[in-house]
């Protein structure tokens, strides 16, 4: 493939969310209400604040040295891990990244040749496509399930083929909300065990885990990683802290994985291909007081549960959260960007469905404050009505 081959294929994989964003109608109306993007709406708070602070402060001359993967944040990491999952993670299969989007680039060209396919799950992540293209591979859609957005293991079974390199798992499922059951997770893994057996080449899950601490109602998070030893945990501190422009995550090999001695040098020739892809040292050093910070998950459940039955009344069909703080819901018009215009018009922006395969819909961010959440309860039926007059 010559290179204006890849940048059309990369161009077709993300060029009608670039084009988007770059429109009025990723701009928010001033005083409006933002639903768009995991984006802070109120000033950080204290905590997170104080963490960052003392992390600044130098305990040595080699406090802003180059940094990789720092001991004291990696044994956090693994730390907290086995606290919450039970599972003996260990802080040297801890590898940190500036975030998910290039922790997902470094897995995959550790594993994956130019060629291999990737498989994932639809509606995904804007940018899954576009990374598995630039890493030289072919991405493989295959669709949730509907109206559950479980899981189709059918669909999954029918898509493995002998190219199969991996498959990206995202639970809870951005946009969904979908927490996949363990169930589901210990059937997904029996069909990469056979597959990979059948094909004579170890078929690897990328299990991101972006929203794993954002959960509502109760409910406990089965990790995949648990159902299946040949995992890769992908997480970014950027949903828990709400912090997107603080690039920090890691990823974390199970411990069950045979292999991940031998992974571990792959992963960082990556990173560094990658283009130095670490976190900045000030943001390690902070790792330690950020493992404690919890996410403001009474604050998201109070705006999803205003939010999704107001909707509902104004005649909405609306997918209720389990995990995430989006909220899916169906545009009234089958042109999803269209009736996000008319949304703006009434001051409330929204992400259309588009721009993450699932037209027709739109997603709403429950990062938008309290203030907004309330502006925009007249704004959707307005829209609503004018829709369907």
């Amino acid at each position: 493939m010559d290179a204006s081959e890849q940048i059309g294929r990369l161009w077709d994989a993300i060029g009608t969310f670039a084009s988007w964003a770059i429109s009025d109608g990723a701009v928010p109306a001033p005083g409006g209400s933002d639903f768009l993007f995991g984006n802070p709406h109120e000033v950080a708070p204290d905590v997170y604040v104080d963490a960052l602070r003392r992390a600044v402060e130098p305990a040595g001359p080699d406090h802003y040295a180059y940094t990789m993967s720092e001991p004291s944040a990696t044994a956090s990491v693994a730390e907290g891990l086995r606290a919450r999952f039970g599972i003996p993670f260990a802080a040297e299969d801890v590898h940190m990244t500036n975030g998910n989007f290039s922790g997902l680039a470094i897995v995959l060209r550790a594993v994956a040749d130019p060629g291999d396919e990737i498989v994932y799950i639809s509606p995904p992540w804007f940018f899954y496509e576009t990374l598995i293209l630039a890493g030289g591979m072919t991405p493989v859609r295959v669709d949730a399930a509907r109206p559950t957005f479980d899981l189709d293991l059918d669909a999954i079974r029918a898509a493995i083929s002998p190219r199969t390199r991996a498959i990206i798992v995202n639970s809870p499922n951005n946009p969904s909300g979908r927490i996949y059951p363990p169930q589901a997770l210990a059937d997904l893994a029996a069909i990469l065990e056979d597959a990979s057996s059948a094909n004579g080449r170890r078929i690897y899950l990328l299990s991101d885990e972006a929203y794993n601490r954002i959960i509502f109602d109760g409910r406990d998070f089965p990790t995949p990683t648990a159902a299946y030893p040949h995992s890769f945990l992908l997480y970014t501190y950027a949903k828990t802290l709400l912090s997107p422009g603080s690039r920090l995550g890691y990823i974390a090999l199970a411990p069950t994985m045979p292999e991940r001695e031998e992974l571990r040098e792959p992963l960082l020739l990556s990173t560094i291909a990658t283009g130095w892809a670490f976190p900045v040292s000030i943001l390690q050093q902070a790792v330690p007081d950020l493992e404690k910070i919890p996410p403001a998950i009474e604050a998201f459940q109070r705006r999803r549960d205003l939010l999704c039955p107001t909707l509902r009344d104004q005649g909405y069909e609306v997918v209720v959260p389990e995990g995430t703080f989006y909220v899916l819901v169906r545009s009234p018009l089958e042109d999803d960007q269209t009736f996000a215009k008319i949304l703006a018009g009434h001051a409330v922006a929204v992400l259309p469905g588009a721009m993450f395969e699932m037209p027709g819909w739109i997603r709403l961010s429950l990062t938008a404050n309290d203030g907004m959440v309330e502006r925009s309860i007249p704004g959707f039926a307005a829209a609503i009505a004018e829709a369907r007059g």
